[in-house]
């Protein structure tokens, strides 16, 4: 198995049945055509997964779900974000159990005041923990969506004390001198980007590769970003379809539903509201992903 997720990972949308639960069989379906597309393997419950919307049985019981259905332990990464430390333990050692090894961590997202060394002892009573050499867990930083940042020393300190535990970070801050700030602290952590206009500098810069939303929705735009093609005007104008609008997660969901015929896409958890129809959306993508990619 791989050491450390990098390449080409898609932050996977979550669909819904009725009743508001996963519907795990469309969510593999869905992973799998990622996969037929050049994707490397999803990460389930992450931002745009509406991730820290799910309980933990609910996380796990998807995973079991999907394994069923097909798709390969090493392909998934699962989104472990929660206030409670025990929460991330629990789910952390229950996804080791499943075969999984890859768990994005968020900080404790709660308190807004938290010091870089309660950072740091949040993050380590986590792996302490788990208490498992097989975990590869990612720090994950998005604190325009969070609220905390978790400071470079931070991710330095971590990499030092657990070594290969700790295998990455995700940077979703789209901010691409923190990126480089992350790089030149931790540099045997293996950094992917969330934001899909930095990919190309990121990777060339020693990034391990991407980790996110727009291919969902546009995998052959990302696929071009990753191989170094000259598409990063039309990315950002992909990108700025869903981010230009009051809820990227409930746009994006609504452009899958349009692109698959599928309406029950559109369904989303409170406090997120559903749009209405998503084809005005997917005719702009359309326009923009035309012509082909060469």
């Amino acid at each position: 198995m791989t050491e450390a997720i990098r390449g080409f990972w898609v932050a996977s949308a979550t669909p819904l049945a009725a009743d508001g639960s996963v519907d795990p069989a469309k969510l593999a379906a869905h992973a799998k055509q990622l996969f037929v597309k050049g994707v490397d393997g999803v990460v389930l419950f992450g931002t745009t997964g509406e991730g820290t919307s799910f309980n933990v049985t609910e996380r796990i019981a998807t995973i079991e779900a999907v394994l069923k259905a097909g798709v390969a332990p090493e392909r998934i990464g699962i989104g472990g974000g929660f206030p409670a430390i025990t929460d991330g333990i629990a789910l952390s050692r229950a996804a080791l159990g499943l075969g999984l090894r890859h768990v994005l961590v968020l900080p404790p997202y709660f308190d807004r005041s938290v010091t870089p060394e309660g950072i740091e002892d949040a993050f380590a009573a986590i792996i302490d923990g788990v208490a498992d050499d097989r975990l590869r867990a990612y720090l994950y930083h998005i604190p325009q969506i969070s609220g905390v940042a978790i400071p470079t020393g931070v991710a330095a300190n971590l990499r030092k004390r657990y070594g290969k535990v700790i295998a990455g970070l995700k940077d979703s801050s789209g901010d691409f001198k923190q990126f480089q700030a992350f790089r030149a602290a931790a540099p045997d952590l293996a950094i992917t980007v969330g934001n899909e206009t930095d990919i190309a500098r990121a990777i060339a810069a020693g990034g391990a590769g991407t980790i996110c939303g727009m291919a969902n929705i546009a995998p052959e735009l990302v696929k071009a970003m990753i191989e170094g093609k000259d598409v990063e005007p039309r990315m950002q104008a992909a990108a700025e379809i869903v981010l230009k609008t009051p809820s990227f997660l409930a746009t994006l969901k609504a452009i899958i539903a349009a692109q698959t015929g599928d309406p029950t896409w559109l369904r989303v958890r409170p406090p997120l509201r559903a749009l209405s129809d998503g084809s005005a959306f997917k005719r702009k993508l359309d326009e923009l992903m035309a012509p082909a990619i060469a």
